[in-house]
C-alpha cells in the first residue's frame, strides 16, 4: 500500500503564487508517474500536471507557462509551483501517484483564488 498526503493549499488573491506538495509514504520502490489533477465547483476532476519518473512533464493547457510540476524521488514527493494564480484555478487539488500496480489518490487540498 501507498498513502498520499497533500500539503500547501489555502487562500490567496488572484496573480499570487501557491506551492503544493504531495507525499507518497508506504511501499514506494515501484513508483512510477505523479499526477496533480483538480477539481472545480461543479465539475468533473481535470489533470493538471504530470511527471515521469524520468523526469518528463505533462501540463493542461490552461496552466502551461504558470503551473510549474517537480518531483524528488529521493523523498517520494511531488510539488506544484502555481503562479499567477486565477479566480478559475480555484479547486480541490488532488495527487496521484502510480505504482505498477495502481494509482492512489490524495485525499485533496483546496485551493481558493479570490479576485
Amino acid at each position: 500500500q501507498v498513502q498520499v498526503v497533500e500539503s500547501g493549499g489555502g487562500l490567496v488573491q488572484a496573480g499570487g503564487s501557491l506551492r503544493l506538495t504531495c507525499a507518497a509514504s508506504g511501499r514506494t520502490s515501484s513508483l512510477t508517474t505523479m499526477y496533480w489533477y483538480r477539481q472545480p465547483p461543479g465539475k468533473q476532476r481535470e489533470l493538471v500536471a504530470a511527471i515521469t519518473s524520468g523526469g518528463t512533464t505533462n501540463y493542461a493547457e490552461s496552466v502551461k507557462g504558470r503551473f510549474t510540476i517537480s518531483r524528488d524521488s529521493t523523498k517520494n514527493t511531488v510539488s506544484l509551483q502555481m503562479n499567477s494564480l486565477k479566480p478559475e484555478d480555484t479547486a480541490v487539488y488532488y495527487c496521484r501517484v502510480d505504482s505498477v500496480l495502481r494509482p492512489y489518490w490524495g485525499q485533496g487540498t483546496q485551493v481558493t483564488v479570490s479576485s
